[in-house]
C-alpha cells in the first residue's frame, strides 16, 4: 500500500527540516522530570510571568473590562476600578464593533494602529502611517508573514546572525529558503564586523543563492548585546548597497540593562541619514508585547511596521493576512496599552511607572548577578547582558567531555546542559540551538527567576559546573575561541 498523505515518509520534507532548540530536547527533557516530580526551573524560554513576574495592574483592568463590558454598567464598578481604566476600556470597546469577541480588519484595529504610529513618531521624530502598520499575534506572526513573502525559493537566501534566535532558521527551513549566516564576534561583545558580513554576501552569491535580506536582532537574542548607532548606520549603508530589505526585530526594545548604549531603532537612524536611502531602503520593523516589563507573552500581541515598501507588495502582504482573518483582538487592546500607557496626572499613573520601574530595575540588577556568577565559575565566560532576558555564557568544554559526549551520540553543549538539568533542575538551551562557531561550546538562560531565588540557583549552578569539570578536566586543553 503507498503511504498515506501524513505518513511521516511523505509529509512535506521543510517540515522535516525545522529545528526549534528552545522547545527541543532538553525542554522536553524537563517536561518529563517534572512530571516524575523534580522541581525544574525552566529558563529555556523568555517568559516573565511563568517565572513569577506579576502582571502590570492597569493594562489587566482595562482588558478585564473589554472582556466583560456588563461591568461598565453595574453602578458599583467604579469602587473597583479606577476612572483612567473605565475610560480607556470605553475607549477600546468604542473601535471595536462588536467588542472582544468579534473579528477586527485583518491589519488590526485601525485606531490602535494610529496609536502605534503616534507611539512610533514620538520613539523616532519621524511621521509614521498606521495603513504600513500591520497588528499580529505575537512579532513571530509578522516575522512569517514577511519571511513568507521574501522566499521565492531555495535559492533565495536572508542573513541571520548567529547566534540567532531559532524562529529565523526554523521559518526559512519551513519556507524552503536559504540561511546565510554572519557570526557575531564574541570577544568583542558580540559585535558584528562589515568586512565578515561582505565574506557572507559573497560566499552565499557563489553558491548560487540571491540575498534578499538581513535581519538584526536589536537588542540581541541570546547574545543580549545593544547595538550602537554607528553600528546602526553600517548595517543600513550595507544593506542599501546590496540591495537588501531590512528585517529588524526590536521586541526587547524596553530591555535595557546599561546607559552606554540606549536603545535606537534602525527606522530612527535611517530618517536621520536622509535621502536617498531614507526614501529607497526597505524595512520592516517588529514589536510585542511580550517582553519589556510587559512580559504578556500568553497575550501574542505583536506588530511590524513597513518602510518603503511598495503599495502593491503591502496588498499582497495585506491580503495574505485576510486569509487568517483577524489578529487576536484582546491582544490589540494589550498593544494600544502598551504604545499609550496612563500619562502624568492619570489615577493609575504613579502605580504603573512604580510597577513598571521595579521590574526594569530588578532585571537590571539580576542580569548583573547572573554575569557575575558565570564569570565566577571554572571554564566559563560571559559577557555583559546589555538588553534582552538572557545570558549566553561560553563553557569551555575539557576534550575528556567533548568525547563522552560523542559516545553518550550527543552534541557536547546538549551533554552538558543535559547533564545541568538532571543535577539541578535548570532548564537551559543549548547554544548549537542558536548556532555557534566550530568547537565553540554555549549555552542560554533566560535572567528571568525571580531576584530573591538568583543566589541560590547560581550557586547550584556553580557547584554543578565544578563537579563537571573535575570529572572531566585532565588538562589537556579546552574548547574556546
Amino acid at each position: 500500500m503507498s503511504p498515506k498523505a501524513l505518513d511521516y515518509e511523505s509529509i512535506n520534507e521543510n517540515v522535516k527540516k525545522v529545528q526549534y532548540a528552545v522547545r527541543g530536547e532538553l525542554y522536553l527533557r524537563a517536561s518529563e522530570l517534572q512530571k516524575e516530580g523534580k522541581k525544574i526551573i525552566f529558563t529555556n524560554v523568555g517568559n516573565p510571568h511563568a517565572l513569577g513576574q506579576k502582571p502590570l495592574t492597569f493594562p489587566r483592568q482595562v482588558v478585564a473590562l473589554c472582556q466583560a463590558p456588563f461591568l461598565l454598567d453595574d453602578p458599583n464598578v467604579g469602587l473597583i476600578f479606577p476612572a483612567d481604566a473605565i475610560a480607556k476600556a470605553k475607549h477600546y470597546l468604542s473601535l471595536s464593533l462588536g467588542g472582544l469577541g468579534a473579528y477586527s480588519d485583518s491589519r488590526g484595529i485601525p485606531g490602535i494602529r494610529k496609536e502605534v504610529a503616534e507611539f512610533i513618531e514620538r520613539r523616532d521624530g519621524y511621521p509614521s502611517d498606521p495603513e504600513l502598520i500591520f497588528l499580529t499575534d505575537g512579532a513571530s506572526k509578522g516575522v512569517l508573514q514577511l519571511l513568507n513573502t521574501i522566499i521565492r525559493g531555495e535559492g533565495d537566501g536572508v542573513l541571520v546572525p548567529v547566534p540567532q534566535y531559532p524562529l529565523y532558521s526554523a521559518a526559512i527551513a519551513l519556507y524552503g529558503g536559504s540561511l546565510v549566516p554572519y557570526y557575531l564576534e564574541e570577544t568583542a561583545n558580540w559585535g558584528l564586523d562589515l568586512n565578515d558580513l561582505r565574506q557572507s554576501v559573497t560566499q552565499a552569491r557563489y553558491k548560487g543563492i540571491t540575498v534578499r535580506a538581513m535581519v538584526i536582532i536589536n537588542p540581541g537574542n541570546p547574545t543580549g548585546q545593544c547595538l550602537s548607532e554607528a553600528n546602526l548606520r553600517q548595517i543600513l549603508q550595507f544593506c542599501f548597497q546590496e540591495n537588501l530589505v531590512l528585517l529588524g526585530d526590536e521586541v526587547y526594545q524596553q530591555n535595557i540593562y546599561q546607559d552606554e548604549r540606549p536603545f535606537i531603532s534602525a527606522k530612527k537612524v535611517l530618517m536621520d541619514m536622509g535621502p536617498p536611502i531614507s526614501k529607497e531602503l526597505q524595512l520592516v520593523s517588529f514589536h510585542t508585547v511580550s517582553k519589556g516589563y510587559w512580559g504578556e507573552c500568553g497575550q501574542r500581541g505583536g506588530y511590524f511596521e513597513m518602510t518603503n515598501i511598495p503599495p502593491q507588495t503591502v496588498d499582497e502582504i495585506y491580503k495574505v493576512a485576510s486569509v487568517s482573518l483577524s489578529p487576536n483582538v484582546p491582544a490589540q487592546v494589550f498593544m494600544g496599552l502598551m504604545v499609550n500607557p496612563p500619562k502624568p496626572g492619570d489615577i493609575s499613573y504613579e502605580q504603573f511607572i512604580r510597577e513598571s520601574k521595579g521590574i526594569l530595575e530588578s532585571l537590571r540588577r539580576r542580569a548583573r548577578l547572573m554575569t557575575d556568577g558565570f564569570n565566577s565559575c571554572r571554564n566559563v565566560v560571559c559577557n555583559f547582558t546589555e538588553g534582552a532576558m538572557y545570558s549566553f555564557p561560553q563553557i569551555r568544554l575539557p576534550p575528556r567531555a567533548i568525547e563522552a559526549a560523542k559516545t553518550a551520540g550527543k552534541v557536547p553543549d546538549v551533554f552538558y546542559c543535559l547533564k545541568l538539568l538532571e543535577a539541578t533542575g535548570i532548564s537551559t538551551v543549548p547554544g548549537s540551538g542558536f548556532g555557534q562557531k566550530e568547537g565553540v561550546f554555549h549555552l542560554r538562560t533566560t535572567i528571568l527567576p525571580a531576584e530573591e531565588d538568583m543566589p541560590e540557583i547560581m550557586a547550584s549552578y556553580k557547584k554543578f559546573n565544578d563537579e563537571f569539570m573535575e570529572q572531566y578536566e585532565d588538562h589537556r586543553g579546552y574548547s574556546r575561541i
